[in-house]
């Protein structure tokens, strides 16, 4: 059953409280003394927390949702946190899609953007940009599941219905526990490195930002050339260690940090996203320069982290790099971070059983009575699993084809749509060509805008759970019945 007045409901009392998240630029607005920053922001949490209210004033909490209800759930709430979040955006001059592109950018942690001048905007629009891709990086839902049980709600269905259907470390039967314990580690990651990007020389309030950022996989930078604006490589060297952090498994780092150190480096899928890390770095490196060029092994590290973790961050406008270059950053893109990580796209784990089934295939193929047991951590994998894989590997690489058909057809040449298509569905950042690291999503139609947007939030959803929403069966379920 799908029962609109409780997925209304409880999609707007978590938006009121995202909405009172608008008070930390408010404040940063007040201080600096910029009158129109104040109204934008006020208004925007004004309006979020008027809703929120409205839409749940005559709502009792459920006991248990339904699985479709809980599905409608985190995607109504990733959907309307985009639009309260673009409200500051419009109040400060940018046109309604434009404003849409970028929250919905900033809370699937994408990192597209569509400013050009980035001179023309204060600090509070930098900040609240920066905070939308944390709060995204382990997911609204994730957020607010340590305070649904004060409202009564039950969180540990939205939260599953959020988390990747790949395996990984679960999280514990005490969600709330669980939940706290990873935004406990999430927010001190993020601390420290903001502590040692002001320490490696980059200002108090860039560094908050670029640590807000980074954590998330998200990339956004109040610098126009990103982190080649800063020229500093102590600066890079921080952020390739924490990129790489956060396109690793979260519920990983917490077994870790919980006293249990190897079991971080007896992970499969961790030991698999270090590994391509490491070898597109290599691959790098050696184009680029050598290993004697400590610029080239920087480079070559950074790019590497940055684009299979999907943050986004470019520290040299790698668009001007030969096409076998490029052609390496592409299958980093493509393959992506950890399950249970914040990077996007369809996550190092679902390569690995790929490959692994792949190769058991061929060898089933030379002994046919042979009996072979698909393992991941010494378990066997069932096959729904494993069609769950196939299914959802087989719809990104589908979605990227259309995808680029479309913005082919609309207003953007082959290399630009199909890295554009990959950039926003698989919430990477920049492409190559026109929507490449220095360039911007600015000079597309107001229709291609609207379609990637689209992409990221389906994208960011790791599509089955927008796709299920409009089967025959679920519309069936409806409900107007509380």
């Amino acid at each position: 059953m799908l029962r609109i007045p409780v997925v209304l409901a409880v999609t707007a009392r978590l938006i009121r409280y995202f909405s009172l998240t608008l008070l930390v630029p408010l404040a940063v607005a007040t201080y600096d003394q910029s009158m129109q920053s104040v109204v934008a922001f006020l208004v925007a949490c004004l309006t979020g927390t008027a809703l929120g209210f409205l839409g749940g004033v005559r709502f009792k909490p459920p006991r248990l949702f339904h699985r479709p209800e809980a599905m409608a759930v985190v995607a109504f709430t990733w959907l309307f946190a985009a639009l309260i979040a673009c409200i500051p955006y419009m109040l400060l001059g940018i046109p309604f899609v434009d404003a849409l592109f970028e929250s919905m950018s900033g809370m699937t942690t994408t990192g597209a953007t569509i400013l050009t001048d980035f001179t023309q905007y204060e600090r509070s629009f930098f900040l609240w940009r920066a905070m939308t891709q944390w709060f995204g990086g382990l997911g609204v839902i994730a957020l607010f599941v340590v305070i649904l049980p004060r409202l009564g709600i039950a969180g540990r269905q939205l939260f599953f219905a959020e988390a990747s259907t790949a395996p990984s470390d679960a999280v514990s039967p005490q969600i709330r526990r669980s939940a706290s314990a990873l935004w406990i580690l999430y927010g001190s990651l993020t601390l420290l490195c903001a502590v040692l990007l002001a320490t490696a020389g980059m200002s108090a309030f860039d560094a908050v930002l670029h640590a807000l950022t980074t954590l998330s996989a998200g990339g956004f930078s109040p610098s126009s050339t990103s982190i080649a604006g800063y020229g500093n490589a102590w600066v890079e060297w921080v952020l390739i260690i924490f990129m790489f952090l956060a396109g690793a498994s979260f519920p990983l780092q917490l077994r870790f940090a919980s006293k249990k150190p190897f079991d971080f480096f007896k992970d499969d899928e961790l030991l698999f996203y270090l590994a391509i890390t490491l070898i597109g770095a290599i691959t790098l490196t050696l184009t680029l320069g050598g290993w004697q060029d400590e610029d080239a092994l920087r480079i070559g590290l950074f790019q590497a982290t940055s684009l299979i973790s999907s943050t986004g961050f470019a520290s040299i406008d790698y668009n001007l790099w030969p096409d076998s270059t490029r052609a390496i950053l592409l299958i980093l893109m493509i393959i992506g971070g950890c399950a249970g990580s914040a990077a996007g796209g369809p996550k190092a784990i679902r390569h690995l059983l790929v490959g692994r089934t792949v190769l058991r295939e061929i060898r089933q193929s030379l002994n046919p009575r042979a009996v072979l047991p698909l393992l991941y951590r010494g378990r066997s994998i069932p096959d729904q699993v494993l069609r769950a894989v196939f299914s959802l590997v087989s719809l990104y690489i589908g979605g990227y084809i259309v995808l680029a058909a479309i913005l082919i057809f609309l207003d953007l040449d082959p290399v630009s749509a199909f890295t554009a298509s990959i950039a926003c569905f698989g919430n990477i950042g920049p492409g190559f060509e026109t929507v490449g690291p220095m360039a911007n999503f600015a000079h597309l139609s107001q229709t291609s805008k609207l379609v990637l947007t689209a992409a990221m939030w389906v994208g960011r959803l790791e599509i089955m759970t927008v796709l299920a929403l409009f089967h025959p069966s679920v519309w069936k379920m409806l409900s107007l019945q509380r």
